[in-house]
């Protein structure tokens, strides 16, 4: 039945604006009435009610506001060879009441389907506004600033290298680059955090970001077709496209599905007449039979289903990019909740893909401020990542520094200079060997990268530099344990010695280090030989494409904006935390496991309604509620997901 899910999830027949909705509840409202007051009349014995025609005509008129717009739905279904569509099992069904005399029960499928209707399509309705009001961040408006004037335009008329201004409060509509002091920014419908981001003159404000301190101006770097915010709506809204295989096999399974029904309704009618044919002890009553066949009609539609697993997944997409976490597709909701093997980079990760000091170790009468103020003072003149590295931690320590005579820099080896007329050797342990300095022969053991110092040739003592874990990072590998993930491990270009502390310090087995793009792919491709392995890649997404290509999910710590991320990767941490990587297992697992429920209900109570109607004990009421009441319940439950927390 391929249109019941698209009709009954989009408009359900009616309420297809706010004007149609106010005449689906009257139409309901006209025929509830007149209902009630036919069964009252029928209670009280009422003289004139008694004449069956003027009882077929009142229930008539009842059936006409809620019966009316399901019979045309049913005849544009037939134009369309959309025959076993909901619309036209519900007219059949309601007409064979009429046939049979039940013309109560006739107005009451009728009506209570279209008030199930209405109720659902709020529902669904419910759920697409609070998806939509989550992603919908998209600036209408942008303030040019040209010759001292700002014109208010749309965000797709600014152009690269124009100048923007953002009030507070306003949402940045383009990305561009900081102009004038730092301000203060809030990121959440990029990232899912609240917390606001401080960025600098000369740094990159995106798209989506809004301004929490003072009036800032912003040069536009990209049109806005191609900013971050417009990359990431249009990924989160062609998610739905890539289809998760339950919704597949259930789309598939309802155009089989409904066919069988109806041909068993049938059959439900002809052989007991068949049987009596060819006996003399079985009297077949054809209104009876017909009844029960239409108890079958009624819940023979799967609509339940065909509603409830695509609107499960699109809100687990929801309730993802909410918390900062963006899924391709629902395709990539059902793979990761099959992942048992998580394989993770290290640099940009695990660590904050920066170098930060970590430890300063002076020696001799050398005190740790001198050591500090001295080496930095010396690195200050180079544009090392290292050498940048100490100098903002001696800025940070506000350590006022020297100013260094005679710097000269020994190539694979590091700085020679006069600092306060003192020699100087800033750099590795071969600079001191070269010049016959002694030094602690312990400290060649040390797996981090060192910069040791010598003053007027004698060892002073060394700063050790590394790429600090991530403050989540060990946390992260805790919560993946807890969700029984099999094996944890971390591939990295860093030499082994690193790896090896790093991965001690968070609690991952296996480590290797030492490995170029294409030893991590070769490490990828050995994990994979274990067919029962399900991978999950976890990188930066720019030198770790083929890797992100190959495993079973690729997930990329995207950050905000980056564009090889958002193309390489199936599913896009935007905080780059890499605890987020347990919750996005936790919300497809949380997804999978309420479709799942929804099928389980539908299927279950079809199951007992359709029995009990082969059986002549279930009524019209309960073929409705096995159609339209499951069909509610699905939606609210696949709804839920959008208020959990994880």
């Amino acid at each position: 039945m391929g249109n019941c899910g698209h009709q009954c999830s989009c408009s359900g027949g009616v309420a297809k604006d706010k004007n149609a909705t106010k005449r689906a509840y009257l139409r309901a409202a006209v025929s509830f009435i007149m209902l009630m007051a036919g069964v009252l009349l029928s209670a009280f014995n009422i003289t004139f009610f008694e004449n069956q025609w003027v009882r077929l005509a009142w229930y008539i008129i009842a059936y006409f506001p809620v019966g009316l717009p399901v019979l045309k739905e049913a005849w544009e279904g037939i134009t369309h060879k959309d025959i076993f569509s909901e619309f036209t099992l519900m007219s059949i069904a309601t007409i064979g009441a009429f046939y049979i005399g039940e013309y109560p029960e006739g107005v009451a499928v009728m009506l209570f389907y279209s008030i199930g209707e209405l109720f659902q399509d709020n529902a669904v309705s419910k759920a697409k506004k609070n998806i939509s009001a989550l992603l919908d961040v998209r600036p209408e408006t942008a303030n040019l600033v040209a010759e001292d004037e700002v014109k208010v335009i749309s965000p797709e008329e600014v152009k690269v290298g124009d100048t923007i201004e953002v009030k507070v409060g306003e949402r940045v509509p383009l990305d561009g680059m900081l102009m004038g002091d730092s301000a203060s920014f809030n990121t959440a419908a990029l990232t899912g955090e609240s917390v606001p981001r401080t960025i600098k003159e000369g740094e990159t404000v995106l798209a989506g970001m809004i301004l929490t301190n003072h009036v800032s101006r912003i040069k536009v770097t990209k049109p806005f077709s191609e900013s971050a915010l417009a990359r990431i709506l249009n990924l989160v809204q062609n998610a739905t496209e890539r289809k998760a295989p339950a919704e597949k096999f259930i789309r598939k399974f309802a155009r089989v599905y409904t066919p069988i029904v109806v041909t068993l309704a049938v059959l439900i009618v002809l052989l007991p007449w068949i049987y009596s044919l060819l006996t003399s002890t079985f009297i077949f009553s054809f209104d009876e039979w017909l009844y029960r066949g239409l108890i079958f009609l009624v819940i023979s539609c799967p609509c339940a289903l065909v509603i409830s697993v695509p609107l499960g997944y699109f809100g687990g997409i929801g309730a993802a990019s909410r918390l900062g976490i963006l899924f391709k597709g629902s395709n990539y909701m059902e793979a990761i909740t099959k992942i048992n093997t998580v394989v993770m980079d290290k640099t940009g990760t695990l660590t904050q893909g920066v170098f930060d000091v970590q430890q300063i170790v002076q020696a001799g009468e050398t005190t740790r401020d001198e050591l500090l103020k001295t080496i930095a003072s010396v690195e200050m003149q180079s544009n090392h990542p290292i050498a940048k590295a100490i100098v903002t931690y001696a800025k940070k320590q506000n350590v006022e520094l020297y100013k260094p005579q005679q710097v000269k820099e020994i190539a694979g080896y590091g700085l020679q200079a006069i600092v306060e007329r003192r020699s100087v050797l800033i750099g590795n342990t071969k600079l001191l060997q070269q010049n016959e300095i002694y030094f602690p022969v312990e400290i060649n053991q040390i797996a981090e990268t060192i910069v040791v110092c010598a003053i007027e040739g004698t060892y002073a003592g060394y700063i050790l530099v590394a790429d600090a874990a991530k403050p989540d990072a060990k946390e992260a590998i805790v919560a993946l344990k807890q969700l029984s993930i099999k094996d944890i491990v971390m591939l990295s270009g860093d030499k082994q010695s690193l790896v090896t502390k790093l991965a001690t310090e968070l609690g991952i087995s296996q480590a290797y280090g030492d490995l170029l793009p294409e030893g991590k792919v070769e490490k990828i491709e050995e994990l994979k030989q274990d067919i029962s392995r399900r991978i999950a890649f976890v990188g930066d997404g720019i030198n770790d494409a083929p890797v992100l290509a190959l495993s079973d999910i690729g997930i990329a710590m995207g950050g905000l904006g980056s564009d090889v991320a958002i193309e390489t990767a199936d599913v896009i941490i935007q905080t780059d935390q890499p605890s987020k990587i347990a919750t996005a297992l936790k919300v497809g697992k949380a997804t999978r496991r309420i479709v799942m429920e929804n099928i389980c209900l539908a299927f279950g109570v079809k199951l007992v309604v359709l029995i009990l109607g082969a059986g002549g004990i279930a009524t019209l009421w309960e073929a409705v509620f096995a159609d339209v009441g499951v069909s509610l319940l699905a939606v609210l439950n696949a709804i839920r997901i959008l208020k959990m927390k994880f």
